[in-house]
């Protein structure tokens, strides 16, 4: 199946705070179909759109400038939202009830996100 028929009107929530890499992905979801959500550069901004509306998956930085914070994730999770976590920092910091939930270490390319996200719709 193609990207864009995978990604093709899916709702994707962003939640990363560097800009660049937040305006970069979104770029790159669109043009594979997908509607985007954000992008979020902080939590409340997060659960405000979960809030609001319901994604079909999301991409979430782990570390929004402020630490690590899992409550997006919880969030999502109990919704029953499928994400992948993006982070720059050790995967140790991830509590074990997120240990199945799928990872992309940064740097990663733009097309390893679209694959994560065809991977968990």
């Amino acid at each position: 199946m193609s990207e864009v028929a995978k990604l093709d009107g899916k709702k994707i929530l962003i939640v990363e705070d560097e800009f660049f890499l937040a305006v970069d992905t979104a770029q790159s979801l669109e043009d594979a179909g997908a509607h985007v959500l954000g992008p979020c550069g902080n939590k409340d901004e997060a659960l405000r759109i979960l809030a609001e509306h319901s994604p079909s998956a999301a991409l979430l930085d782990i570390n929004l400038g402020d630490g690590s914070d899992f409550t997006v994730a919880e969030a999502l999770a109990v919704r029953g939202i499928p994400f992948v976590f993006m982070t720059g920092y050790d995967l140790e910091l991830i509590p074990p009830q997120f240990a199945g939930v799928a990872r992309l270490q940064k740097p990663m390319r733009l097309r390893q996100i679209v694959d994560a996200l065809e991977t968990i719709i």
